[in-house]
């Protein structure tokens, strides 16, 4: 942990919530959404609306998929550099999520070009650019708008093999679960925007890809995985085992967090989203820990790791999915 950064601009102070934890709540978004299901045009939408995955899939020709996404929100830091690496990894994370390659990327930013000298905004952009160059991944333009508050993310193209898909709704009962980063970046988030106080080790793992955890699943014959962001890891495993007609069983002594991420809980530096998130995913919850370790497991995450059904070498397995043993999706922690 540093000092807080000398610029007077700090960029979480412009906007209400930070990163993923400003998603419209999971409950809430689906019945949005629930109209617009069952519209699919033909057998090579391959991925829509139904299970909620994390990108959409269209078969094309010669063998092969595209994978489509976009991701944007408000500041989750306050250096603009680090705030485009990070909305740039986690919009690149959804292609990932699917088992595709990111091939093409657009900008979309929004900015308060009365309040925000544009020479800051130009440092959001290169940041994002640096990250989707380590990515391979081509920038080409993009949206922007002059708005109250500063956002800024992409809208990704990606090309997968159709029959190698990692999707939300293949988890079957007996596989182990594997989490690819540690939790924490939502309080630690909260606390830096609060606090101005800058937590490296959050802002290296929001900033990492995740390409060498997608690649390790698809040449493990994984099939089932997701990306773990703002609806927290509860949420995401809920979407998970519901999609995919099982439970699960969570080991939270087995899931790894980042440093500082518990004091910062112990501090009460807790997003709304992550209470949210927590109280969506309740009723199909059964736990002997407590109140403090299910605010972690529900944590509001911004570009977190990938949710495996399997396991990777070098990455802890925390649970398992097990058979469904009622009429809804449950999940256990212990």
């Amino acid at each position: 942990m540093s000092a807080a950064p000398a610029s007077p601009i700090r960029l979480t102070e412009l906007a209400r919530g930070g990163g993923c934890a400003c998603k419209i709540p999971p409950g809430e978004l689906e019945d949005v959404v629930a109209g617009l299901r069952g519209t699919d045009p033909g057998d090579d939408l391959l991925v829509g609306l139904d299970d909620g995955d994390d990108a959409a899939v269209v078969r094309i020709a010669n063998g092969q998929a595209v994978v489509m996404t976009t991701d944007f929100f408000t500041p989750v830091v306050d250096d603009p550099y680090d705030f485009g690496r990070v909305a740039a990894a986690n919009a690149l994370s959804d292609v990932y999520a699917m088992g595709g390659t990111p091939l093409v990327a657009v900008n979309l930013l929004a900015w308060p070009r009365d309040v925000l000298p544009m020479e800051v905004a130009a440092q959001v952009l290169q940041g994002g650019f640096d990250v989707a160059r380590e990515a391979g991944c081509h920038v080409a333009g993009g949206h922007s708008i002059d708005d109250a508050e500063p956002k800024y993310g992409m809208a990704v193209t990606g090309l997968a093999d159709p029959d190698r898909l990692l999707r939300n709704d293949a988890g079957e009962a007996g596989l182990p679960l594997t989490l690819t980063k540690p939790l924490g970046t939502g309080v630690l988030n909260s606390r830096h925007k609060q606090t101005g106080e800058v937590f490296a080790q959050a802002i290296a793992s929001m900033t990492a890809l995740n390409r060498d955890a997608s690649v390790a699943a698809l040449a493990a014959g994984v099939r089932a995985a997701t990306d773990v962001t703002g609806f927290g890891l509860l949420g995401h495993l809920l979407k998970l085992v519901r999609a995919s007609g099982v439970d699960a069983e969570l080991d939270a002594a087995a899931v790894p967090y980042l440093d500082g991420a518990r004091q910062a809980l112990a501090d009460g530096y807790v997003s709304g989203g992550t209470r949210r998130n927590l109280d969506w995913v309740r009723p199909h919850l059964s736990a002997s820990v407590d109140e403090d370790e299910l605010l972690l497991l529900a944590d509001a995450q911004t570009s977190g790791g990938l949710l495996v059904v399997g396991e990777l070498p070098g990455h802890p397995v925390i649970g398992r999915l097990v058979a469904r043993a009622g009429d809804g999706p449950h999940v256990a922690v212990r």
